[in-house]
């Protein structure tokens, strides 16, 4: 069984920065994904890394701005959050892939419990 716990996320005004954590127990040398959901709209993948860290992959509006990685000896995976925008404003997600890498959420086995991540203008 795994657990995974996201770090608290927080209020950020437009052009900050902010570094989630997800903290994870049990089986966790698996690829790990970052999603996110804004209200009133679907869950969408945000980036993914192996479960090597050797390769990561983002979805276009956070590319160049977003950073995952992962520290293995602390089985943690990070997302630092760069130049954000008020569109960047959700509940994001950590997941485990037993699948590897993957943009599909239905690729993710466990999931964490969410953390808001407001950015205002």
């Amino acid at each position: 069984q795994v657990h995974l716990v996201e770090s608290v996320g927080g209020l950020v005004q437009a052009g900050g920065s902010v570094q989630l954590s997800c903290a994870a127990s049990g089986r966790t040398t698996y690829a790990m994904g970052w999603f996110r959901q804004a209200a009133g709209k679907e869950r969408e993948f945000v980036a993914t890394i192996s479960n090597n860290g050797g390769y990561t992959f983002y979805t276009d509006s956070v590319k160049g701005r977003f950073t995952i990685s992962r520290d293995n000896a602390k089985n943690t995976v990070y997302l630092q959050m760069n130049s954000l925008k008020p569109e960047d404003t959700a509940v994001y997600y950590c997941a485990l892939s037993l699948l590897g890498t993957s943009t599909n959420s239905n690729n993710y086995s466990y999931w964490g419990q969410g953390t808001q991540v407001t950015v205002s203008s």
